[in-house]
């Protein structure tokens, strides 16, 4: 691995060249902060779609990415002389000292839930209102509802037992069966809602991360339908014109292959 002084160096490099491009490159000088915001998300996905597959070489390179966005964004900022690369190392490096004063101070902690009930609580101390400031808006529905959930459990607002979560799916689920028998789709889709923010809950009491579960499913799903796809081609067919017995068959058949 890289020495430190290397690691400096070639993080050096990127700002000269940033610093290049944004004098000389007619796309570069025409970026803006608003600009390079769908890109930014863009890029997020495309690191944890190299996560999930845990592609080394992958992630290396979209964590490049997502580090010229960072370098991108701090030199607009300088331009406008609002901030710069050094602006926001010292402000997170502070943020992390002034968050852990079990490490930089006198606190005391046990375990790693007492970490997030201190980060929590100095939050709350640093001038926010809620807990719940910090959960992005334009968060994707699932993820949203996974911090919502971790945020309020952070300052003691939580079930105490695994099985309790469990037995609030099971009455939330009770309670769509009701509403789909009445037939009401407003109260459906309320309930539906309930259920999968039950479940989420859930799955925070099981250690699994929700978001990365059914990431990981729609991607066996994607490979098993494609087997599917290419094994009808192989043998002269048609999905469409294949009955669901037929098409069982090859499904079954990548259900072997993707597990």
């Amino acid at each position: 691995m890289n020495t430190r002084k290397q690691q400096l160096d070639a993080f050096n490099r990127l700002l000269d060249i940033m610093d290049e491009l944004r004098e000389k490159c007619p796309w570069d000088k025409k970026q803006t902060l608003e600009s390079l915001r769908h890109l930014t998300i863009e890029e997020t996905y495309e690191l944890a779609d190299a996560i999930l597959d845990n592609d080394l070489e992958e992630i290396k390179k979209e964590l490049g990415d997502v580090l010229l966005h960072i370098v991108f964004y701090a030199k607009i900022g300088s331009e406008k002389q609002a901030f710069d690369i050094a602006d926001i190392a010292n402000s997170i490096s502070d943020k992390l000292i002034d968050r852990h004063p079990h490490i930089y101070g006198d606190v005391q902690v046990e375990n790693e839930e007492e970490v997030k009930q201190n980060w929590e609580k100095l939050k709350l101390k640093e001038g926010k209102k809620s807990v719940l400031e910090g959960v992005p808006k334009s968060l994707p529905a699932v993820v949203k509802a996974n911090r919502i959930q971790d945020k309020v459990a952070g300052v003691g607002f939580d079930w105490e037992e695994p099985h309790q979560v469990w037995e609030k799916v099971q009455e939330e689920l009770d309670e769509l069966n009701e509403e789909i028998e009445k037939g009401n789709q407003e109260n459906i889709e309320k309930e539906f809602g309930d259920v999968l923010f039950s479940m989420i809950n859930y799955a925070r009491f099981i250690n699994v991360n929700p978001e990365n579960a059914l990431e990981k499913t729609n991607k066996k799903f994607i490979n098993r339908f494609q087997y599917l796809e290419e094994a009808a081609k192989k043998a002269g067919k048609d999905l469409s014109d294949m009955s669901l017995t037929e098409m069982d068959v090859f499904w079954n058949e990548s259900k072997k292959l993707y597990k």
